[in-house]
């Protein structure tokens, strides 16, 4: 008998029909909203996989599901799950770690640049009917070859961000992580800073690192006080890895000279949101991942993922090995 599979995410016809011929599948649209709720509440007790992304699984939700063996998450951040819950039951949880990497980093790389050459601002200048002579100093941005990239979160996001930095930029990167990665520092010329000292001596400070409760709240007013006015701040990791008022205050008052956010506390941003003032932030709708290629490769992974684990076999991006193998 086929297990029954709850999935929340749209998927394209090749991939559907490969997840309906090893499962019967319930679809349910839009999680989200009132009824989409509704229908995920209401097929749980049956559900023996979950397959979708961006809906927190709380406990109130999970409790609902008793027959459950495994989560598949169609993302690489894990920080909407409860991992030590699903640990505790046994349940195993996967993600899709590396067919976004080379992705999002071009999405960081982008930021740079768009906030180096104040891309935005400029187009928008020009769009609006407002270039009517050579530009001068007012409208100048600043290089970005040849500067320092300080990166926080030296994983295979943060190695692709420092390749292009290094290799395509001529740049200098230093970084900070939980350790320092000899392989890094050779293959880029790269130099460990601690925090401290990272964020007084980067040119550009790119948040790549995951939301955990260490990292939480980790770039405040002190962090954001260490830094130059010279200092352009990127961030494609978590919005909530930074304290967002400490950032609009550092933003408002010169600390640092401009921001590009993939993602935000709360998301959507909402349209008040005081970030949307400035001319200085490039903000994006956490698209890090965002194309069609790699949204694709991304899911065909989660579904990989998924039928190893209800086919007993360990599925290769086990987010909690505590729950293999299994009792």
């Amino acid at each position: 008998m086929k297990k029954h599979v709850v999935l929340y995410k749209t998927l394209s016809a090749p991939l559907m029909a490969r997840l309906e011929a090893v499962a019967q599948v319930t679809v349910v649209e839009n999680p989200k909203s009132q009824d989409g709720l509704a229908h995920l509440r209401d097929a749980l007790p049956e559900a023996e996989g979950l397959l979708g992304a961006s809906l927190t699984l709380d406990a109130d939700l999970l409790s609902l599901a008793p027959r459950l063996q495994v989560v598949s998450s169609v993302s690489v951040g894990v920080d909407n799950y409860p991992i030590d819950e699903l640990t505790r039951r046994g349940i195993l949880l996967t993600n899709t770690p590396d067919v976004l990497t080379e992705t999002t980093a071009d999405t960081g790389f982008a930021l740079i640049m768009a906030t180096a050459r104040r891309v935005v601002e400029l187009a928008d200048w020009v769009r609006d009917g407002q270039w009517k002579q050579n530009i001068g100093p007012a409208h100048f941005g600043t290089d970005v070859h040849g500067k320092t990239l300080g990166i926080i979160g030296m994983g295979r996001i943060g190695e692709a961000l420092a390749q292009r930095g290094h290799f395509g930029f001529g740049m200098r990167v230093i970084y900070h992580s939980h350790s320092q990665k000899p392989a890094v520092d050779a293959r880029f010329g790269a130099e460990y800073r601690n925090l401290d000292a990272l964020l007084q001596e980067a040119d550009f400070v790119c948040l790549t690192l995951p939301l955990t409760a260490q990292t939480q709240g980790l770039i405040g007013a002190e962090q954001f006080a260490r830094m130059r006015p010279e200092t352009i701040f990127i961030n494609i990791a978590r919005g909530k890895v930074v304290d967002e008022q400490a950032m609009i205050e550092a933003l408002r008052s010169g600390q640092i000279r401009a921001a590009g956010l993939d993602v935000f506390t709360q998301e959507p941003l909402p349209a008040d949101s005081p970030l949307l003032t400035f001319d200085n932030v490039v903000a994006t709708p956490h698209m890090g991942s965002a194309t069609h290629e790699t949204r694709e490769a991304m899911a065909a992974c989660a579904v990989d993922n998924l039928i190893s684990a209800l086919n007993g076999q360990r599925p290769k991006d086990l987010v909690n090995p505590e729950t293999w193998p299994r009792g």
